[in-house]
């Protein structure tokens, strides 16, 4: 029986993905010990989630673990070994705010429970396929250094720059700039993943993402951007932004656009690798530009407040290019565009 680990599975990446490949998998073993709770609170709980896929899911077998406990996560892997045909690892401490809070949570969760899934799969299951849900953070604030223009409603990238059409490609530097504690723990377990596929010849893809969302998206004020606003907006919550004016860019990719990425990563041969994934320039928007949207299209208002201070080592201007990703998987396309996405988020 083929079988697939999937970290994180009460969240946005790791239920759809749950109901995704439990299609393509014999069995699917989910961990998520409801952390996302500890973080942000009763109301960014996943577990109406995972209570939802143990109902719905037949063959999927559900483990409330903690990452950082090895002992409990070895006892996974040996007991599937070589059936465990693909890992996705999605389970993370998400926030720059909260990282600040306790760090060395925020590091055990982020790079030590990384270290557990990866050396695991090295003694266990050696030719199963990793994918790494890793963040566009990795970059620090290297991207606020960019030839950057305000404008009336947000920050653009000078047209001349190479960065212009596209977005930000894995070029990109991660050196010499202020990740957050969050952006250094995440990127520690992006270059661990790094080194298990060149040093012991892994296969492992590393994903650095951009605004991920979707109508299973618990968000809140410290995480998940449009989530969290648009239910601010639909409650009538005031929303507080954090510097920049309101003119920061995102782009947003939908968690469904997300796991066919990762479907056809699992399929695809030779193809270990970093890779940018994001909704591109067409599903980018600025907070004050999604202000907009939200009161034009939808007729909702939102009660907000600038304040002047950004949050430590956050990004001005951001959008993600998939070229590379694209380039080796040519079945993929992003299927969602920015109004179908916040058009289901208020539907939820």
């Amino acid at each position: 029986m083929f079988i697939a680990i999937i970290t994180g599975s009460g969240g946005l990446i790791g239920a759809e993905s749950v109901k995704f490949f439990s299609k393509k998998f014999g069995k699917i073993i989910g961990i998520d010990n409801d952390l996302r709770r500890y973080f942000f609170g009763k109301s960014a709980s996943v577990k109406a989630n995972i209570n939802l896929l143990k109902k719905e899911i037949k063959n999927y077998n559900h483990k409330y673990i903690d990452i950082r406990n090895n002992q409990k996560i070895e006892s996974i892997f040996k007991s599937y070994k070589k059936n465990i045909k693909f890992i996705l690892h999605c389970a993370a401490q998400p926030s720059h705010d909260w990282a600040a809070k306790e760090p060395f949570t925020d590091f055990t969760t982020n790079t030590l429970g990384t270290l557990n899934i990866l050396e695991n799969m090295r003694k266990y299951c050696p030719n199963a396929k990793l994918a790494y849900l890793s963040t566009n953070k990795v970059y620090g604030d290297r991207p606020n250094f960019l030839p950057l223009r305000e404008n009336e409603k947000r920050y653009e990238i000078l047209k001349k720059h190479k960065f212009f059409s596209k977005g930000i490609n894995e070029t990109m530097n991660i050196d010499h700039s202020k990740h957050s504690l969050f952006g250094a723990s995440k990127l520690s377990a992006d270059i661990y993943c790094q080194e298990y596929w060149k040093y012991f010849n892994l296969d492992v893809g590393i994903f650095r993402a951009g605004c991920l969302t979707g109508r299973l998206h618990r968000g809140a004020e410290l995480h998940g951007f449009l989530s969290y606003l648009i239910k601010a907006a639909k409650k009538g919550k005031k929303y507080f932004i954090f510097g920049y004016k309101g003119k920061q860019v995102r782009d947003n990719i939908h968690s469904e656009d997300v796991i066919q990425a990762l479907w056809e990563f699992y399929k695809t041969k030779n193809n270990s690798g970093v890779y940018n994934i994001g909704g591109g320039r067409s599903n980018s928007c600025s907070i004050l530009e999604m202000v907009d949207i939200l009161k034009n299209q939808h007729n909702i208002k939102l009660n907000y407040k600038i304040l002047k201070k950004n949050r430590s080592g956050d990004h001005i201007w951001y959008i993600s290019d998939n070229s590379k990703f694209k380039n080796k998987h040519k079945n993929w396309k992003i299927k969602w565009n920015l109004n179908s996405i916040v058009s289901e988020i208020l539907e939820n």
